[in-house]
């Protein structure tokens, strides 16, 4: 893949725009992005197993040369990803502004500290040569695969999005805690006076009990304390409950509105659905299932049963039919003639490279021609071209599918 055209230098601002699309977009495998993203997982990894065995002392005298090798590895590669990132981002933020205030909102976002955070203190323990500090610094590049993992970041915008609650949460158990802690106070104090002969050494018992962990150094020992510790456990469970349900549902809404801001996105390639309202594509999409094949993948066989009907959002399928090849690329479908028809597959369908799909199921398929005409229409035009122009169902196949539905 060529980022620098022939006779141009960094000052092309079109290299700029495909180095921030190489970085920042989520590509499909076969992308020259997608091997970029894979690079920098492998280093990731090998960084933080390498700093963490290197804590290990035996493994540290035996592999020394290695581990600082592989730190090193990662400091060059987390560096100049970072300048590229702080190079490129400018003029891709939403508040189209100066290149220099752009590149300061990296700087200073969580992303961007993440980045620079990943590198910059091993950086700095390479160059004092104090390396043995650089197993406590091994956890910092596991962060930057917050930018790498949608699982990641959907967590962490459902706890920013019911920030507002878990701070109420906070704000509850501190209540709870030094509830409890008062009342174990005043009843124990002149039992226990190295333990619970103040407030604060009796918030550790309420802490530890409400947190349901219970280490034991600290337990009350008259019958009230002991009622209180009763009232205290049984709250504990309700101030573990409270913030996991918080953070399990908005993980959960979060996830489907990704999904669903994903599935939108795959259906606005398909030029097929471009002429739709948003209700009648907020319908479609209840009816859509996404897949994801394999390079060398089949996907249907010459004679299979009619099943669904294929959208392509991303990528290239070949189909196999008796007298050519046809391939079909992004925004494109097919499967639709054998379901119009009720006939079996005409053709063996197999990926070229990954490939994005949006099944129809042939029941939906027959309700949403029958609901939306254009969208029949348009399907119907589509499916005679191709039986003009390459044969995709033989006449004789044709003919018995006619004689079959007729009978």
């Amino acid at each position: 893949m060529r980022l620098v055209p022939r006779g141009r230098g960094l000052r092309d601002p079109n290299l700029r725009d495909r180095l921030y699309e190489l970085l920042e977009h989520d590509p499909l495998a076969y992308s020259a992005g997608s091997r970029f993203i894979q690079v920098i997982i492998c280093v990731i990894v090998l960084d933080v197993v390498a700093m963490t065995l290197a804590s290990v002392p035996d493994l540290d005298v035996q592999f020394d040369a290695l581990f600082t090798g592989v730190a090193i590895l990662a400091v060059i590669v987390f560096a100049l990803e970072y300048a590229a990132r702080l190079w490129t981002v400018a003029g891709h933020t939403q508040r189209k502004a100066s290149a220099l205030a752009d590149r300061f909102s990296y700087v200073f976002s969580a992303l961007g500290i993440i980045d620079l955070m990943a590198f910059l203190p091993a950086a700095v323990v390479l160059a004092t040569g104090r390396h043995a500090t650089l197993a406590e610094l091994g956890v910092l590049p596991f962060f930057k695969l917050i930018r790498y993992s949608p699982a990641m970041r959907s967590l962490l915008a459902a706890i920013h999005a019911e920030r507002r609650a878990l701070i109420g949460c906070i704000v509850i158990l501190i209540g709870v805690v030094l509830t409890f802690a008062s009342l174990l106070y005043a009843i124990e104090r002149e039992v226990q006076p190295e333990k619970l002969g103040t407030i604060p050494q009796a918030m550790w018992w309420a802490i530890v009990t409400l947190g349901t962990v219970g280490y034991g150094d600290v337990v009350p020992v008259t019958p009230l304390g002991k009622f209180v510790s009763v009232f205290a456990i049984i709250s504990g469970f309700a101030m573990i409950a409270l913030p996991v349900a918080i953070i399990s549902s908005a993980f959960a809404e979060e996830v489907r509105r990704r999904d669903f801001v994903v599935t939108w996105g795959m259906l606005a390639r398909v030029p097929l659905f471009s002429h739709l309202t948003a209700s009648e594509i907020a319908d479609i999409m209840r009816l859509l299932r996404a897949r994801t094949i394999e390079q060398g993948e089949i996907l249907v066989r010459r004679g299979d049963a009619a099943s669904s009907m294929y959208f392509i959002t991303a990528g290239e399928v070949e189909i196999e039919l008796p007298s050519q090849h046809v391939r079909l690329a992004d925004g494109t479908f097919f499967g639709e003639i054998a379901l119009l028809h009720k006939t079996k597959r005409s053709g063996t369908v197999t990926a070229t490279r990954k490939t994005r799909l949006l099944l129809l199921d042939a029941q939906d398929f027959h309700a949403l021609i029958e609901r939306m005409p254009t969208l029949a229409a348009h399907v119907r035009q589509t499916a005679e071209a191709r039986l003009g122009e390459t044969g995709d169902l033989a006449v004789a196949e044709l003919a018995q599918a006619e004689k079959e539905n007729g009978g």
